[in-house]
């Protein structure tokens, strides 16, 4: 799976902080377990609203990450880095960035100005500067889709991977252009007058070119393409969209449903541009047949028939609940579509079920598993350097797995009837929650969240003048001193909703785009619930 990552007074008590999804402060579970379908939503949901302190809180939290974007940000092109450093007053930038990247900081922007940290004149100076750089760049130009890598400050496409040790072919993505067209959708009715400039860009963009028909039934996408035959990797040549010359596609396919992937085909079908059977083609789990027991646990579930498809509604369990699991068992994954498409409201037998779900499993994980007194795990930088994965284990369909402490401590529940478990009750040991992770959490658990946010600085003192530091393990106190734009970027955009009504998901979602997507997967029924 791919995981590529000072203004005004903020949030005043007007109306453009009215707070969505409220829950309790409580982190007691006891519910109506006998009803599997019983909305677990509602064990996390109170009549809990924003303070005064909460409003402050979070708005000097929005304040300090917006400065650490600011300072990641090239001021000719108007690019975000990769990341930097710790310093924000004198930033070293990483000389890289993606579409990704450059989305969120399109987004992170719009929100900055609903907050009230920067003016509407400098939010439209910054929006059109990036955009304006965006259609200097060289890019795919059949597709309308951006390669993967870009110096920030030149707008260069690299041929040379991020770390410099090698030559590479530059890579088109289909998840990174996926993100940039959203924000681009975002910016396009948040901003009127940057209105032409985002179309311009987004109408190019074609996203049949990563649709393989001839994937699995219903059709299924790919990882992206390269332009030219990279001399060290085996491609498929060809061309789905039939739009210009045949392509060098990766050999590799999205293949399961929650992921952050599916931004791609969202965007596809918004744009009318993908089937919506492809949604129905990938996994929720892997088939429970022994055929495929090398995964951590056997799942369970009954088949549905949607469009003609037949789909296998599996589910994992863990702690009393059934969920759908994510590839890593982590927040960005699971929550991160869901910044722009409204899952849980379009589809509440589905995502309305699991995504509570995946915030209480990472809950109990942190507090009560594994013990570490803080949760929210997610792919981040490593406290001890470079990059890492992070996630619930037992909620993650990777046999490999993605951990939630420095040990990378493995879960193997075993494939029930088929081979058993190498290490059903692991011992956890230094856990690295991720501060991202628990704001994209916000939306379902803003007391919670808030909450452990506030012992991550104040404990843990993972923060500084650009808001949340990337990670940090708790128990050893290692903290991981540097930003990435991607990882900043969710923060903003959790904030936005859940602080500034929705405004992600107001300025995605036109009635255009809810027409080609709600119906869809409100069709749905995930077998997800409490045991």
């Amino acid at each position: 799976m791919t995981a590529n990552i000072s203004r005004r007074t903020l949030l005043t008590a007007t109306g453009s902080v009215a707070l969505i999804g409220a829950t309790s402060a409580s982190t007691s579970y006891a519910g109506p377990a006998s009803n599997h379908q019983a909305d677990p939503a509602a064990l996390l949901k109170g009549n809990w609203r924003p303070t005064k302190t909460d409003r402050a809180l979070v708005g000097r939290w929005a304040r300090d990450t917006w400065r650490s974007l600011v300072a990641m940000t090239d001021e000719t092109t108007g690019l975000p880095a990769d990341n930097i450093g710790e310093s924000v007053t004198n930033p070293v930038r990483s000389g890289y960035t993606s579409p990704t990247n450059i989305g969120g900081y399109l987004w992170s922007t719009v929100v900055a100005r609903h907050l009230g940290i920067i003016s509407p004149q400098e939010s439209y100076r910054r929006i059109t500067q990036t955009l304006t750089t965006m259609t200097k760049v060289d890019h795919h130009d059949p597709s309308g889709m951006y390669f993967n890598w870009y110096d920030e400050a030149t707008g260069e496409v690299l041929t040379t991977d991020p770390d410099g040790t090698r030559a590479i072919t530059p890579f088109v993505s289909s998840v990174d252009n996926g993100w940039f067209a959203a924000a681009l959708m975002v910016v396009r009715n948040a901003e009127p007058r940057a209105r032409a400039l985002a179309d311009s860009l987004l109408n190019k963009m074609n996203f049949a070119f990563y649709y393989n028909p001839a994937a699995r039934p219903g059709g299924l996408m790919r990882g992206g393409f390269f332009e030219t035959s990279p001399p060290d990797e085996e491609t498929d040549k060809g061309n789905h969209a039939g739009v210009g010359p045949d392509v060098y596609y990766r050999k590799f396919h999205y293949d399961t449903c929650n992921t952050e992937a599916r931004i791609a085909p969202y965007i596809g079908f918004a744009l009318g541009q993908v089937p919506h059977t492809q949604y129905f083609a990938t996994y929720r789990t892997f088939p429970d047949s022994c055929d495929w027991s090398w995964v951590e646990q056997r799942p369970k579930g009954v088949h549905r028939t949607y469009l003609g498809l037949d789909v296998f509604e599996g589910t994992y369990s863990y702690r009393g609940m059934r969920l759908v699991p994510s590839w890593g068992g982590d927040m960005f994954e699971s929550l991160m579509p869901d910044l722009f498409v409204p899952e849980s409201t379009w589809a509440p037998r589905s995502w309305g079920i699991n995504h509570p779900l995946t915030v209480r499993a990472h809950i109990e994980h942190g507090m009560d598993d594994a013990k570490y007194g803080y949760w929210g795990f997610s792919p981040a930088s490593n406290p001890k350097g470079g990059y890492s994965v992070y996630g619930v284990d037992a909620i993650g369909m990777d046999p490999g797995g993605y951990p939630s402490d420095l040990e990378a401590t493995n879960y193997d529940a075993g494939f029930e009837g088929c081979r058993e478990g190498v290490n059903p009750n692991p011992t956890f040991g230094d856990g690295v929650v991720t501060p991202h992770a628990a704001f994209l959490a916000m939306q379902y658990a803003p007391r919670q969240a808030i909450d452990n946010l506030s012992r991550i600085e104040t404990n843990l003192k993972a923060y500084a003048g650009g808001g949340f530091y990337d990670s940090v393990a708790v128990r050893s106190g290692t903290i991981a001193k540097r930003y990435l734009s991607l990882d900043q970027a969710m923060v903003m955009g959790a904030i936005g909703n859940v602080f500034a009504n929705d405004v992600i998901r107001r300025n995605f979602s036109s009635r255009t785009v809810e027409q080609r997507i709600r119906p869809l997967i409100a069709m749905e029924q995930f077998e997800s619930g409490l045991e």
